[in-house]
Protein backbone atom coordinates (compact mmCIF):
# COMPACT_ATOMS: atom_id res chain seq x y z
CA UNK A 1 0.00 0.00 0.00
CA UNK A 2 1.06 3.15 -0.90
CA UNK A 3 1.35 6.30 1.55
CA UNK A 4 -1.33 7.71 -0.93
CA UNK A 5 -3.27 4.72 -0.24
CA UNK A 6 -3.44 5.70 4.12
CA UNK A 7 -7.19 7.24 4.18
CA UNK A 8 -8.05 8.95 7.37
CA UNK A 9 -10.31 5.75 7.62
CA UNK A 10 -7.03 3.53 7.32
CA UNK A 11 -4.91 5.58 9.11
CA UNK A 12 -6.16 4.03 12.74
CA UNK A 13 -6.70 0.09 11.73
CA UNK A 14 -3.78 -2.40 11.12
CA UNK A 15 -3.22 -3.26 7.76
CA UNK A 16 -5.21 -7.22 7.29
CA UNK A 17 -0.97 -8.37 6.72
CA UNK A 18 -0.37 -6.74 10.09
CA UNK A 19 -3.51 -8.62 12.10
CA UNK A 20 -4.36 -7.17 15.61
CA UNK A 21 -1.33 -8.85 17.97
CA UNK A 22 0.63 -6.60 21.12
CA UNK A 23 3.31 -5.59 20.13
CA UNK A 24 5.08 -4.64 23.26
CA UNK A 25 8.32 -4.49 23.60
CA UNK A 26 8.89 -4.90 19.48
CA UNK A 27 11.94 -2.97 18.35
CA UNK A 28 11.16 -0.22 15.89
CA UNK A 29 12.02 0.28 12.06
CA UNK A 30 11.59 2.95 9.93
CA UNK A 31 12.08 3.40 6.28
CA UNK A 32 15.87 4.40 6.94
CA UNK A 33 16.33 2.56 10.31
CA UNK A 34 15.42 1.92 13.87
CA UNK A 35 13.66 4.28 15.72
CA UNK A 36 12.94 3.06 19.21
CA UNK A 37 10.67 0.15 20.79
CA UNK A 38 6.98 -0.38 20.87
CA UNK A 39 5.80 1.36 24.63
CA UNK A 40 1.90 0.14 23.91
CA UNK A 41 -0.27 -0.73 21.31
CA UNK A 42 -4.06 -0.31 21.23
CA UNK A 43 -5.91 -2.66 19.52
CA UNK A 44 -9.25 -0.59 19.08
CA UNK A 45 -11.41 -0.95 15.94
CA UNK A 46 -10.91 2.23 14.18
CA UNK A 47 -8.77 3.81 16.55
CA UNK A 48 -5.24 1.72 16.93
CA UNK A 49 -2.19 3.11 17.32
CA UNK A 50 1.18 2.15 18.64
CA UNK A 51 3.77 4.00 21.09
CA UNK A 52 6.71 3.62 20.54
CA UNK A 53 9.85 4.72 22.95
CA UNK A 54 12.50 6.47 21.06
CA UNK A 55 15.23 6.00 24.04
CA UNK A 56 18.17 7.83 22.75
CA UNK A 57 17.71 8.07 19.44
CA UNK A 58 15.38 11.33 20.19
CA UNK A 59 16.82 11.98 23.99
CA UNK A 60 13.43 9.95 25.16
CA UNK A 61 11.09 11.07 23.12
CA UNK A 62 7.77 8.73 23.19
CA UNK A 63 5.94 9.26 19.47
CA UNK A 64 2.77 8.22 18.53
CA UNK A 65 2.38 6.04 15.25
CA UNK A 66 -1.19 5.43 13.72
CA UNK A 67 -1.79 1.87 13.32
CA UNK A 68 -2.51 1.91 9.56
CA UNK A 69 1.65 3.36 9.00
CA UNK A 70 2.40 -0.33 10.03
CA UNK A 71 3.55 -2.10 6.95
CA UNK A 72 3.99 -5.04 8.41
CA UNK A 73 5.59 -7.10 11.51
CA UNK A 74 8.18 -10.05 11.84
CA UNK A 75 6.54 -11.85 14.99
CA UNK A 76 9.84 -14.29 15.19
CA UNK A 77 12.63 -11.54 15.17
CA UNK A 78 10.31 -8.86 17.24
CA UNK A 79 10.42 -5.82 14.66
CA UNK A 80 7.58 -3.37 13.50
CA UNK A 81 8.29 -1.72 10.18
CA UNK A 82 6.50 1.39 9.55
CA UNK A 83 5.98 3.43 6.32
CA UNK A 84 7.72 6.96 7.44
CA UNK A 85 11.76 8.19 8.11
CA UNK A 86 13.04 8.71 11.21
CA UNK A 87 12.83 12.47 10.28
CA UNK A 88 9.23 12.50 9.98
CA UNK A 89 9.03 10.73 13.17
CA UNK A 90 10.80 13.00 14.92
CA UNK A 91 9.32 16.03 13.54
CA UNK A 92 5.80 14.84 14.52
CA UNK A 93 3.60 16.09 16.83
CA UNK A 94 4.75 15.90 20.84
CA UNK A 95 3.75 12.94 22.86
CA UNK A 96 1.22 14.44 25.53
CA UNK A 97 0.73 11.92 27.95
CA UNK A 98 -2.44 13.18 28.98
CA UNK A 99 -4.21 13.71 25.86
CA UNK A 100 -2.85 10.98 23.60
CA UNK A 101 -5.89 8.40 23.58
CA UNK A 102 -8.37 11.07 22.82
CA UNK A 103 -9.45 11.49 19.74
CA UNK A 104 -9.07 15.13 19.04
CA UNK A 105 -4.71 14.57 19.49
CA UNK A 106 -5.38 11.78 17.10
CA UNK A 107 -6.46 13.43 14.30
CA UNK A 108 -3.80 16.07 14.67
CA UNK A 109 -1.15 13.32 14.52
CA UNK A 110 -3.58 11.69 11.72
CA UNK A 111 -3.44 14.99 9.74
CA UNK A 112 0.09 15.64 9.97
CA UNK A 113 0.77 11.94 8.67
CA UNK A 114 -1.84 12.40 6.13
CA UNK A 115 0.32 14.95 4.74
CA UNK A 116 2.95 12.61 3.73
CA UNK A 117 6.30 12.73 2.96
CA UNK A 118 6.79 15.87 0.81
CA UNK A 119 5.03 18.27 3.36
CA UNK A 120 7.65 17.87 6.24
CA UNK A 121 10.71 18.76 4.13
CA UNK A 122 12.59 21.81 4.79
CA UNK A 123 12.54 24.46 2.93
CA UNK A 124 15.73 25.27 0.38
CA UNK A 125 17.85 28.33 1.62
CA UNK A 126 17.02 31.64 -0.61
Amino acid sequence: MADSDVTSADMWSYPEVVGRIDMSGYEVEAIDGEIGTVDETTLDPDASYVVVDTGPWIFGKKVVIPAGLVERVDRDDEKVYVRRTKDEIRKAPEFDSDRYREADYRDKLGAYYAAGPAQHEEPPDA
